[in-house]
């Protein structure tokens, strides 16, 4: 079972760890709050992660048995590839995120940060033969960009790592079939904005299903055009939103910052 201590009790570790991956703390921190805010979470269960700067790919992930309120940024764990829990931390890490996320770290350059959440209407969407659907705007963002991994029970085994890194490819965004949703940034703030509108296009997807009318598709061609479109203004658009929603932490629950 995993340690929990209370947040006013969390030794900091703001002048222990250089300016950057403080920062990055904080900015992880900020995730694990706002999946929470947003009912994403699944209890103490689903991680997001950084690569933190250097050749080891170390990174931060949450500390087990921790609901996600209870994350900031002096308790968020730093592990190696193998999954072993560094700088004396008395947390411990939940294997099945070890193997996910340490998969598309040591194998994209490009994967800084790596969100992954088990919501209801992601779960709904990943058990449809036809996936995600290009049936609205924020969805369009995933045209032809997003891809899937079959399951195959839950992600114990380090067999799977080379499996989904060979699904997930050049894409940033995946489904894990009858699992969930998985997403990639090259930055805390792009990974956040890109898992945010799939989120939203999986909820919106149920409820458009639910009306029982026939849906309309937009052409291919206006789908591929959208779809472009996001990817030209994206990283403006990504950290001017996490921006925003780290303004209203700070507001509302600055301690994620200790």
């Amino acid at each position: 079972m995993g340690q929990v201590i209370p947040l006013h009790e969390v030794p900091s570790l703001r002048d222990k760890v250089s300016e950057e991956e403080w920062q990055l703390r904080c900015e992880l921190a900020a995730v694990y709050r706002l999946v929470y805010r947003f009912g994403w979470d699944d209890g103490i269960f689903t991680h997001s992660s950084v690569r933190l700067p250097g050749k080891d790919h170390h990174f931060l992930i949450n500390p087990y048995g921790h609901l996600f309120n209870e994350v900031c940024a002096s308790n968020l764990v730093k592990i190696d590839v193998d999954g072993n829990v560094l700088d004396d931390s008395p947390y411990d890490v939940i294997r099945a995120g070890f193997v996910i996320h340490s998969a598309i770290h040591m194998s994209r350059a490009d994967a800084m940060c790596v969100i992954h959440t088990h919501t209801n209407a992601g779960m709904a969407v990943s058990a449809q033969k036809g996936g995600l659907l290009p049936l609205n705007q924020k969805s369009m963002m995933f045209y032809n960009r997003v891809t899937y991994h079959d399951y195959e029970g839950i992600s114990n085994d380090i067999d799977e790592r080379d499996r989904l890194v060979a699904d997930l490819g050049n894409h940033h965004s995946m489904i894990l079939r009858n699992h969930g949703l998985l997403s990639t940034g090259r930055s805390i703030a792009e990974a956040f904005y890109r898992h945010r509108l799939l989120e939203h296009s999986c909820e919106l997807q149920l409820q458009a299903q639910m009306a029982g009318t026939e849906l309309i598709i937009p052409p291919k061609e206006v789908c591929e055009h959208a779809a472009s479109q996001f990817e030209g203004d994206g990283k403006m658009q990504g950290d001017s939103t996490f921006q925003a929603y780290m303004r209203l932490l700070d507001k509302e629950e600055p301690d994620y910052r200790h």
